[in-house]
């Protein structure tokens, strides 16, 4: 029961950053000129809005693997601890490396928005 209800929660907060992620990159699309003040840019209009859609996509998908991950890894880490508390750190660098996936897709969404 007790993991049914982390998986609940898990789920609701990555719904949350993806929706968030992808009406950000919905608003950009849809008036990248209000967001940047380049009427007059060289890039056809539909190119804009699927670059700004991948972006959202690449940091949303980046962020519901890192939840998944952390979440794993870090009931793995607290059972782990429980057990031999002198492996506290080690753990930590297995969480810490969890919560890179998250900043992988982050950075290439900004390398994305860098191309447009």
């Amino acid at each position: 029961m007790n993991l049914k209800r982390m998986l609940v929660g898990l789920v609701i907060l990555n719904a949350v950053v993806i929706l968030g992620a992808g009406l950000v990159g919905l608003l950009l699309g849809l008036a990248p000129d209000l967001a940047f003040g380049e009427v007059g840019s060289s890039i056809p209009e539909g190119i804009v809005r699927w670059g700004f859609l991948s972006a959202a996509i690449s940091v949303g998908l980046g962020a519901i693997g890192a939840g998944i991950a952390v979440g794993l890894v870090g009931a793995a880490a607290m059972g782990t601890i429980g057990e031999r508390p002198e492996l506290l750190g080690r753990t930590l660098i297995f969480v810490g490396l969890a919560e890179g996936i998250a900043i992988y897709g982050l950075i290439i969404a900004i390398m994305i928005l860098g191309r447009l």
